[in-house]
């Protein structure tokens, strides 16, 4: 059972976060409870996963996998390939660590490799049909962005595409905060969090967490190469992206 976050109940100065042992046991819970419409994207994202692999030999790669939860869905959606490998990418060892118990059955069958990597210094990657970067990229350094795509972009197989899941900013200022308000009335009202945990988790995500503007994602996407991006999902200051390989 999915221990429950208390994170940031704690008194005291909010430090920098990070996805250490304390976050890696309660992420689950975590994530679920800011995120969202969490698991109807989960769902969402699964669907249009399907659209894009082949009959046999696809490839999905996860890049900050965290705990394992997507490749989860995945392996388990009814029309997923039975020879589709999965290969989840994650800097922190605590949230692979929940990973590996989370997916012993697919490691053991070999439907699934997890690897130790930042995304800022990945290994080569394989060629491949699927990339998913769900609420990952905001993590990655502002400088390193373009690059990390345009890796994704070339080891991606032509038809192949990339699921990116971000926290957004919007142009108009007065919109922006309208859509922060909502987004922390959910967390209060549907959530839980009280308003010192959501300032605390606020303060440590500042210099952590850089969103970018929807039109920002999508000229880094451009960039990287890509000519066929929608936006397939979006609540707020939530946004989900899809961009195929032409």
């Amino acid at each position: 059972m999915t221990e429950q976050d208390r994170v940031f109940q704690q008194t005291g100065r909010a430090e920098d976060f990070k996805f250490d042992e304390r976050v890696a046991k309660v992420f689950d819970n975590m994530v679920s409870r800011s995120v969202p419409f969490y698991t109807e994207v989960q769902r969402i994202q699964s669907d249009l996963v399907m659209d894009f692999l082949p009959e046999s030999g696809g490839v999905v790669l996860d890049l900050g996998c965290s705990t394992g939860t997507t490749i989860e869905y995945l392996t388990k959606h009814p029309k997923c390939p039975a020879s589709t490998h999965f290969i989840g990418y994650d800097n922190s060892e605590s949230m692979l660590d929940k990973a590996r118990d989370k997916l012993a059955g697919q490691l053991t069958a070999q439907t699934v490799t997890l690897i130790t990597a930042d995304l800022s210094a990945l290994p080569e990657l394989p060629p491949c049909d699927v990339v998913i970067l769900n609420w990952t990229l905001q993590f990655v350094r502002p400088i390193d962005r373009e690059r990390l795509l345009t890796t994704i972009f070339e080891a991606l197989r032509p038809n192949g595409i990339v699921l990116l899941s971000e926290k957004i900013l919007v142009n108009d200022p007065v919109l922006n905060r309208l859509y922060i308000d909502h987004y922390l009335q959910f967390k209060i009202s549907q959530s839980g969090y009280s308003d010192v945990e959501n300032q605390r988790k606020r303060e440590a995500l500042e210099n952590v967490l850089i969103p970018y503007r929807l039109d920002e994602n999508y000229e880094l996407l451009e960039r990287a190469g890509f000519q066929r991006i929608g936006t397939y999902f979006q609540w707020f200051n939530f946004a989900c992206l899809l961009a195929v390989k032409l």
